[in-house]
């Protein structure tokens, strides 16, 4: 079978790549800085693994035994291929977008749920079929981004066929229907297998509109800085909550309407001067790596006020997504992504380099968690703790007076504080690596840097009572942990093992 692998994916590989880490990267990532050249290493690195994982998934699915794909699907990957690659030759903008598409950070976790679905012994069922659809709607979207006409049969899951950068159209239905697809002329015909037809139109920088209900364009945040690209908010892909991302702290994600879409513009109409407060270094990695946003619905606080509560996280398998709940200001938005860009930026650096040969028992404690922490849990708290301590510092000193500056305070206190109560276990350590060794050296410091500006004293006070308060309550989950542990290994119950 001849194999239409489309230029941008490289042959086939190693699974892991090489691992050089120059020492100017690793010093301005210890900062929780980067520069130009230091994110474009991340990025670069990223963007080889994804497409290793691509080829992969390609060579998996072509070399499948019949038992595992179907001799119809393995053609259908093929000729899926084909069309990538024919979009990618249409033009050098053509080829731009469809490596778009690729980097596109769900793609990832469609690319690894699908792989593992084909080569997982007992696969969930209709996870492979699902997988191969995607990837069919996948090629049809880059070809329209290329401007190519072609028709061809998509199927749709969940009640929606969605078109990767294109939008999402809602199909009725229990069962997966087939959607004949069509293209052509700058209009895109989708016609589900007995209901009407809907007429979508394309507009130039791709994005599209049609006056039926049931199509939901993409909508995108504004660009940061004048050139750069807008921030897609991804709420109807299949993908953006895959297994595995979910934890306790975190919502569902949601589909927007244009009540709830209009509290994200507000947020963040003023976010990028208030990242710059914190250097440009903050303004440029959310330019730079920041490439969707999946949002969440706003969890209720204990109180059930759906406005008392935010939640926000990154994927290790969608490098340049955040998901969140919608930050109620823009000043919440700002601090959201110095956060969660910091961990996405030591994920990546990790998967550069180890820092730690450490196991994942958690046992260290962490005053922004209630329960123990693993090594690398530990570090990435302590990291993007690091992050907002620097930035709420340059807010307070360089953001408005008032209560904003008195807020500025309080976080900046309380995010080095619990830096200041954790740090001392991570260089204490003897499982860190010497790229790890001086990783953490390079945050002690920081957080020394830091120190030299101090406060407001009340500010200072309350941090540390917080932090004790934590340190109090982890020591005593944890004491009564042990109890029952010991009483479970005596075969006695918690109140007669003493």
């Amino acid at each position: 079978m001849t194999r239409a692998v489309p230029p941008s994916v490289p042959p086939s590989g190693p699974s892991v790549l090489p691992s050089v880490v120059p020492p100017s990267v690793l010093g301005e990532l210890a900062r929780t800085e980067g520069g130009e050249a230091t994110l474009d290493h991340l990025v670069h690195d990223q963007a080889n693994r994804r497409l290793l994982l691509l080829r992969a998934l390609l060579d998996t699915v072509t070399d499948a035994a019949p038992a595992r794909v179907a001799p119809a699907e393995r053609r259908r990957a093929a000729a899926d291929w084909a069309l990538l690659e024919a979009a990618e030759a249409e033009s050098p903008e053509a080829a731009a977008h469809v490596r778009a598409l690729l980097l596109h950070p769900l793609t990832g976790p469609w690319a690894r749920q699908t792989l593992a679905a084909v080569t997982a012994r007992e696969p969930a069922p209709g996870d492979r079929e699902r997988g191969l659809a995607h990837f069919s709607a996948l090629a049809f979207a880059a070809a329209v981004a290329a401007g190519l006409p072609v028709t061809t049969e998509l199927t749709a899951y969940d009640g929606a066929l969605a078109l990767p950068g294109i939008g999402t159209l809602r199909v009725p239905g229990p069962h997966p229907p087939r959607v004949t697809a069509a293209h052509t002329e700058g209009a895109i015909r989708l016609t589900p297998r007995g209901e009407r037809r809907v007429t979508v139109f394309t507009r130039p920088g791709h994005s599209t509109w049609s006056g039926d209900a049931d199509w939901l364009p993409p909508h995108a945040l504004p660009p940061l800085v004048p050139g750069a690209r807008p921030v897609p908010l991804d709420d109807t892909g299949p993908y953006r909550a895959a297994p595995g991302v979910r934890h306790h702290s975190l919502s569902e994600p949601v589909t927007l309407d244009d009540a709830s879409r209009k509290p994200w513009y507000e947020s963040w109409a003023g976010t990028a001067p208030l990242l710059a407060l914190g250097g440009p270094h903050r303004l440029a990695e959310a330019t730079r790596l920041l490439h969707s946003l999946v949002p969440l619905r706003t969890p209720t606080s204990r109180a059930g006020d759906p406005a008392g509560g935010s939640c926000s996280a990154t994927r290790k398998d969608a490098f340049g997504v955040v998901l969140a709940s919608v930050p109620p200001s823009s000043v919440a938005f700002a601090a959201l992504l110095v956060h969660e860009l910091g961990h996405a930026k030591l994920s990546a650096l990790g998967e550069l380099t180890h820092l730690h040969e450490a196991g994942p028992a958690a046992v260290y404690f962490a005053p922004w968690r209630p329960d123990p922490r693993p090594f690398d849990g530990l570090l990435q708290g302590i990291y993007s703790h690091l992050a907002l301590a620097s930035w709420w510092q340059a807010y307070a000193l360089g953001g408005p007076e008032g209560p904003e500056r008195e807020h500025a305070w309080a976080e900046h206190a309380r995010c080095h504080e619990m830096v200041a109560a954790a740090l001392p276990q991570l260089v204490g350590s003897e499982v860190l690596t010497p790229e790890g060794r001086a990783f953490a050296d390079g945050m002690v410091a920081v957080h020394i840097e830091l120190s030299r500006t101090a406060p407001p004293a009340g500010h200072l006070a309350r941090a540390r009572a917080y932090v004790d308060t934590k340190r109090g309550a982890w020591r005593r989950e944890r004491d009564r942990s042990a109890v029952h542990a010991f009483g479970r290994t005596t075969g006695k119950g918690a109140h007669e093992a003493f």
